[in-house]
């Protein structure tokens, strides 16, 4: 199997039917490359397997958000040719679907111990949480985080690039945060709950989420959801320091390619070349990104 193409045949074989992606950007800022070449693999692979693809802005960070980046990211996404099968029009956005994440915690609370917890970043040392208010019983939430507990458990997904991949959540996160001290969902909430109510069956991301697959498939376990989802973590654009593309990467940004003349044909193919799908840039047009990946 190769490093960075799925091996489409036994992605159809482990899911049975045609699979269902998101394309998920967070209007925190504009779109670079790098978010193309999530695009590319989005569409191409769920168009070469005869999937569909969800658009899903992940705008739970209120703080961070700004209109004017989703509106730049649609128009991106228009110019540059991909069009998802849902989430468009209408626009689906974290921010309308608090009650969504407000019934999933209470079924937490049915069957999970979540409690309250008043540990600031600064009171932590690294990522993990010690569990420091688990036993403290506090109640009131304003103002203070909200936490699930997590059995010390070794959790199994399937990676369709990098094989069979198992994590230990509670080590390498200890429990974990849901909602936070300014009342906002997390990331790794949000998107749990998403996947499980929009029936995703392929999560396609960067491979600097894979550390994050273990909680996921574990909070969707707690959640009800029996079969998780195949994962593909796909490989990012490395800028000359050896760090991934940020979406302050101006010389990247598509506005700026935009800008500087570039047809939207030239900067899909600068972003599979970026990559290694391609041998060296060419336009390659967003209907075209499913032979990238054909049988």
């Amino acid at each position: 199997m190769s490093l960075l193409r799925p091996d489409l045949a036994a992605v159809h074989a482990l899911l049975g039917v045609p699979p269902v992606t998101r394309f998920a950007p967070s209007p925190t800022g504009y779109l670079h490359l790098g978010h193309v070449v999530n695009a590319v693999y989005t569409w191409g692979v769920a168009r070469a397997l005869g999937g569909r693809v969800i658009l899903r802005l992940e705008d739970h960070d209120r703080i961070r958000c700004r209109p004017a980046y989703e509106t730049a990211l649609l128009e991106d996404l228009d110019w540059l040719g991909f069009g998802p099968d849902e989430g468009r029009a209408p626009v689906s956005r974290q921010s309308d679907t608090s009650e969504r994440y407000r019934e999933a915690l209470d079924a937490l609370r049915r069957t999970s111990s979540v409690f309250v917890c008043e540990c600031s970043r600064a009171d932590l040392e690294g990522e993990r949480y010690p569990g420091r208010c688990r036993a403290r019983g506090l109640s009131d939430e304003r103002g203070h985080n909200v936490r699930v507990r997590l059995d010390a458990v070794a959790v199994h997904a399937h990676d369709v690039l990098l094989g069979e991949l198992t994590q230990v959540p509670a080590g390498q996160c200890g429990d974990l945060l849901v909602k936070d001290r300014d009342g906002q969902w997390t990331y790794q909430f949000a998107v749990t709950v998403d996947d499980l109510q929009q029936g995703i069956t392929l999560v396609i991301r960067g491979a600097d989420l894979v550390a994050s697959t273990g909680r996921q498939v574990l909070l969707g376990r707690m959640l009800g959801r029996v079969n998780p989802p195949l994962f593909l973590h796909h490989p990012l654009i490395i800028d000359p320091r050896g760090d991934k593309l940020s979406k302050s990467a101006g010389d990247t940004g598509v506005r700026e390619l935009r800008a500087q003349g570039l047809s939207p044909d030239e900067v899909i193919g600068r972003a599979a070349a970026a990559v290694g799908l391609i041998d060296a840039p060419e336009s390659v047009h967003a209907s075209e990104v499913a032979a990238l990946f054909a049988l």
